[in-house]
């Protein structure tokens, strides 16, 4: 592998690792603070790469008649930040209606873990029984530049999105380690029976978690769909899985694993797809990881914890 095949395929990585990363991000929230893995996490991602789409077009003047005249990188940093405080609505409904009556009813994580798989059915099904199968193309709102640096292509977008996840990670860094509320959301993660005793409001700090994981598969989706414009009603299915895998390689709970579980997943994946036939991408790639598991169950972050009976 020459030179300029490694860095472009480095290149590629990044930009499939950091959508894991940024999915895998939510579910390791969720989990960290809950012990849930909220499997309509992956549709979540899909609902808000359509929000984005009809919010953009809306803005462009698709569908009012008119234009609002503004440019399109204002038309996409709207969409971004609407986009996200809809889709944190879609999250926080999701754990309103579905997640905390059970909880309160102290129900078997196992009936959870069925609702939340019901949850994504009825978020992939609806979207197709409202919008219809057929696939939809992302406005073009940012220019792709593509530029080329010692035979080494990238495009802007593609840097955005690495740049992007970057960011975020040291921001929810940032909000879990030096935070009062993320102070609240380890605490409860390590013993959420006696948090209440401290005059923590649990509820609340559960829905501050359901607003970052879901903005932040908001935000997973407008960037897919500006860097692969074509939207569908099961786009989230197989991300978000991955991107669990993802979660759960790093360390599910650890938003450094998160991080860094998501990179690894798209290093693997492309690196394969690289080298041998695209066919056997994902038999390759998850043979690796399940032996990397089968080595460090608790993956790369994770600790083993000792759970009282």
């Amino acid at each position: 592998m020459s030179f300029e095949i490694f860095f472009q395929n480095l290149l590629n990585a990044l930009q499939w690792g950091s959508f894991y990363a940024l999915i895998a991000l939510g579910y390791t929230m969720v989990y960290g603070v809950l012990l849930l893995i909220n499997f309509a996490h992956g549709d979540i991602f899909m609902v808000g790469a359509y929000i984005g789409f009809f919010f953009a077009t809306l803005l462009m003047g698709k569908y009012a008649g008119f234009s609002t005249g503004l440019p399109p990188a204002v038309i996409f940093g709207l969409t971004v930040l609407v986009t996200m405080v809809l889709t944190a609505g879609v999250g926080v409904a999701i754990e309103r209606i579905a997640y905390r009556p059970l909880r309160r009813k102290g129900a078997s994580r196992l009936y959870v873990v069925i609702t939340a798989l019901m949850c994504g059915l009825i978020l992939e099904n609806g979207n197709l029984a409202l919008l219809g199968a057929s696939r939809r193309n992302f406005p073009e709102l940012l220019p792709n530049t593509v530029h080329n640096i010692a035979g080494v292509t990238f495009s802007n977008v593609k840097i955005l999105v690495i740049v992007t996840t970057i960011l975020v990670f040291i921001l929810l860094e940032t909000i879990v380690r030096k935070t009062k509320l993320g102070m609240a959301m380890r605490a409860i993660s390590y013993d959420r029976m006696a948090v209440p005793l401290m005059g923590i409001p649990v509820d609340t700090v559960i829905v501050f978690t359901f607003i970052l994981g879901s903005s932040m598969a908001a935000l997973a989706g407008v960037l897919f769909a500006t860097a692969y414009p074509v939207l569908e009603p099961y786009m989230g299915a197989l991300v978000g899985w991955k991107a669990f895998i993802a979660a759960v390689l790093g360390g599910i709970g650890e938003i450094r694993g998160a991080f860094v579980g998501g990179f690894l997943l798209g290093f693997v994946e492309i690196f394969v797809a690289a080298l041998f036939p695209s066919t056997l991408r994902d038999l390759i790639a998850f043979s690796i990881l399940l032996v990397f598991l089968s080595i460090k169950p608790t993956g790369i972050f994770g600790i083993a914890r000792a759970t009282k009976i």
